[in-house]
């Protein structure tokens, strides 16, 4: 799903990655507390297998937009990085190069925008993993979706390991805004997301209940199944 039109408020943010006034990148720390193996995936930062227990430190430069954090599961590599995974693939690549395909639950952030970071979880790339995103310095809020939604995942949505947001699977303006600021609003089907999981992202222009400040120079930790 292209990001721009899924979170308009970064096409705003975009122009202002040139206010940079912290010099030092952010660190993000990626645990895997799953009973199951998980493929970390980072853009930017390429991607990583992570055992149950394992972590995975990233360094992402001040000023930067766009960027998410997710995980990959059931996937299979060969020793040049190349295969595929059930979900959250990034074009059969171990180390992505760009995002990833639905369903992926999401740590989103643009850093110095300015002089404070915007961070979200989002789901509407749909669910496949349990998340926290956190700081781990800097006063500002956890955020978490650790609901069973896979489990609990209306028939409709339903996916081989997760559960597919309606704009996936009906590709409408009702569930994808693609019409613009304004052109949606929630539906019963966003609502099942944001009743189990209420920091998340539920549809495109979520924004007033899912869009999260932290001062600039926080360093974060995204932890799958927390």
């Amino acid at each position: 799903m292209n990001f721009l039109k899924s979170f308009p408020f970064f096409a705003f943010l975009y122009f202002g990655q040139y206010f940079v006034a912290v010099t030092h990148a952010a660190t993000f720390d990626i645990v895997n507390k799953c009973t199951y193996t998980v493929w970390a995936a980072a853009s930017p930062g390429g991607g990583r297998r992570l055992d149950s227990g394992q972590s995975w430190s990233i360094n992402v430069n001040p000023g930067t937009v766009q960027a998410r954090i997710w995980g990959r599961t059931n996937c299979n590599f060969d020793g040049s990085g190349r295969g595929n995974c059930e979900t959250g693939d990034c074009n059969g690549m171990l180390e992505c190069q760009g995002y990833g395909k639905a369903p992926n639950t999401l740590a989103e952030f643009a850093l110095n925008q300015p002089n404070q970071d915007f961070v979200d979880i989002s789901l509407v790339d749909g669910f496949n993993i349990p998340m926290e995103f956190s700081p781990t310095n800097g006063g500002c809020r956890n955020l978490r979706c650790t609901a069973p939604i896979n489990e609990q995942c209306p028939a409709q949505l339903k996916t081989q390991g997760g559960c597919n947001n309606p704009c996936t699977v009906i590709k409408t303006n009702e569930y994808c805004c693609t019409n613009g600021p304004g052109s949606c609003g929630p539906t019963d089907l966003s609502r099942f997301f944001k009743e189990r999981c209420p920091d998340a992202y539920s549809y495109p222009q979520d924004d007033p209940t899912s869009l999260f400040t932290c001062p600039s120079g926080t360093n974060y930790r995204v932890v799958f199944c927390p």
